[in-house]
């Protein structure tokens, strides 16, 4: 993958030691992505982060949850409830009990250089970024942090940084099935005054 492309390649899946650090970097990666070996061990940021450089992204996937606020980040959502947000790993099968803002903050201590965020509730929806979350997240840190889960059409994007905060979208289904190219995205929201490389 790595070989025929000239744009910068993260990897992720299945890293769960520094050893597979090494091995996505040597086969030609530029980032690694990790989510669930770092949420059940911290340290493994801090330990590649020191050992490969700032390589390191953090995947965070989180849901929402409107139970026991107390003591957690509540976020005021788009219908004026509020809920704070629930790490989830593998897949999103299992919570955590983590808040991911705290977490996010956590990551960044810890040497991430990015994190990729994830609303598991929007994922797949094509209903848009979950926007409340992007945007309390991309306050609470000062790295990067890349959108993902939900988006719909190009205006869904658009949002993302304008009102979310994010410094970068991720898309998947709008592309795989041609709904619009790269190019076209990049043209329209540079028209909406998002800046970018063409």
């Amino acid at each position: 993958m790595a070989e025929p492309i000239s744009v910068p390649l993260c990897v992720g899946g299945g890293i769960r030691e520094l050893e597979d650090f090494r091995k996505v970097l040597d086969a030609g990666a530029d980032k690694v992505s990790v989510n669930t070996a770092a949420v059940k061990n911290p340290q493994l940021i801090r330990n590649a982060t020191q050992k490969f450089g700032r390589v390191v992204v953090s995947a965070i996937d989180c849901k929402r949850n409107f139970t026991n606020l107390e003591n957690k980040t509540a976020i005021e959502l788009e219908n004026g409830k509020k809920a704070w947000y629930d790490v989830v790993i593998y897949g999103g099968r299992q919570i955590t009990g983590q808040d991911a803002v705290l977490w996010a903050k956590k990551v960044e201590e810890l040497g991430a250089c990015e994190i990729l965020l994830t609303s598991k509730d929007r994922d797949g929806t094509k209903e848009g970024y979950d926007i409340p979350l992007t945007q309390t997240i991309s306050k609470a840190v000062n790295i990067p942090v890349i959108a993902s889960g939900g988006v719909g059409n190009i205006e869904h994007i658009y949002e993302a940084f304008k009102f979310g905060g994010a410094d970068a979208c991720l898309a998947a289904s709008i592309f795989h099935f041609n709904e619009y190219t790269i190019s076209e995205v990049k043209k329209y929201l540079n028209k909406k005054g998002i800046p970018m490389r063409m």
